[in-house]
């Protein structure tokens, strides 16, 4: 076995809310210790920009083309996560002794079907700012981990299921086990004792609830589901929405953070709806498309563990238990750091990628074979 090292992950996710930092020590196996992890929000000025770049990325062919605002955002980015480094470093500078860092970058464009994926994020540049901070050679730096899966054929997502499989492993749960992240996207990791995981984009989560309240209301989200909880639920409009080609294919299979956005508003009648009603419409159609993707598994789990941002969602926890009737549960209830295990996970990622192996399993992502990835640049 590989010695472990200490390794840290920065998410930036869909929901655009901030870099995510957290510490691990492993081996690319498994999880030795955990450290401490912080989210460091982005300014509305930064969200701004990032949603910017995200409806122009629309556009791309390339996947290095920065055109328009799209430069802009990759140097905020990139600032943003160089100063989270130093911020973290500053009040724990026993960590400066990083051996390597997984630089995820912010997605603004996901489209598999054409082989392409963009994650803008200057990993170059974030390298030269950690040098500057950190004493000796410094950390490797493994970033764009998302490439070369899509460009084999996969879809390049959902990568943190061979992660959550090093979590379930120190569980005592008899039977299949769902780990469900609950991002601006929703994806799922199926996990049945050493079976390869199986996994998959389920639909929408945060996101279509984020930019609906945020047109409504000005608010960024619906803060703990209380706006759905006064609501009531279109069910006919759910009907409507999961007749979605999409929401009847078996995974593997990924989202674009804006894939649904348009077709729901118009599919689900939105713009004729109460803020309450449609916050409830669109949280029952995060649980609604989950409990169908469930349906499409080669065995029922036993258990589902909910991370993420939407894991704070209390209206929505309660329809997922109403709609799947089975135990639900968060990542914090079982000792895990649900806000931070996507960060952790790229961590993890980053050290499996210097070591070769695999990030990603035809059962996860559709690729041909089990394959590595990343880029790696050394200090």
């Amino acid at each position: 076995m590989e010695q472990s090292v200490k390794a840290i992950g920065l998410m930036s996710g869909t929901s655009l809310d901030g870099v995510d930092l957290a510490v691990i020590e492993t081996d690319g196996e498994t999880v030795t210790a955990f450290g401490p992890g912080r989210t460091y929000a982005y300014t509305p000025e930064d969200r701004v920009v990032l949603e910017r770049a995200l409806e122009e990325a629309t556009g791309l062919t390339e996947r290095a083309a920065r055109p328009g605002v799209l430069a802009e955002a990759e140097r905020r980015l990139t600032d943003r996560h160089a100063e989270a480094l130093a911020e973290f470093f500053s009040t724990f500078p026993e960590h400066r002794d990083v051996a390597v860092i997984g630089f995820h970058g912010q997605t603004v464009l996901h489209r598999p079907e054409r082989r392409l994926t963009v994650q803008i994020g200057d990993g170059a540049g974030l390298l030269r700012a950690v040098q500057a901070m950190v004493p000796g050679p410094g950390p490797v730096l493994v970033h764009d981990l998302r490439a070369a899966d899509v460009a084999a054929g996969g879809e390049g997502a959902p990568l943190v299921p061979v992660y959550h499989r090093a979590l379930v492993r120190g569980l005592k749960t008899a039977g299949p086990v769902v780990v469900l992240n609950l991002g601006g996207v929703a994806n799922i990791t199926w996990l049945d004792g050493e079976m390869d995981p199986i996994a998959g984009d389920t639909g929408p989560a945060n996101a279509l609830i984020d930019d609906f309240m945020k047109q409504r209301t000005g608010a960024p989200f619906d803060r703990d589901g209380a706006a759905a909880a006064a609501g009531r639920v279109d069910e006919a409009a759910i009907a409507r929405l999961l007749d979605h080609s999409f929401f009847v294919k078996a995974p593997p299979k990924s989202l674009d953070r804006n894939d649904f956005r348009a077709w729901v508003v118009e599919r689900a009648g939105l713009e004729h709806m109460s803020v309450e009603d449609g916050a409830a419409t669109l949280t029952a159609l995060t649980a609604a498309s989950i409990a169908a993707c469930l349906s499409l598994l080669p065995r029922r789990p036993v258990l589902l563990i909910a991370a993420g941002g939407g894991a704070h969602n209390a209206t929505l926890l309660r329809m997922l238990r109403e709609r799947l009737s089975i135990e639900v549960i968060t990542a914090d209830e079982v000792g895990w750091s649900g806000d931070l295990m996507e960060a952790q996970a790229f961590a993890f990622l980053a050290v499996r990628a210097l070591r070769g192996l695999p990030l990603s399993f035809p059962t996860t992502t559709g690729v041909p074979c089990p394959m590595t990835g990343g880029a790696i640049l050394r200090s």
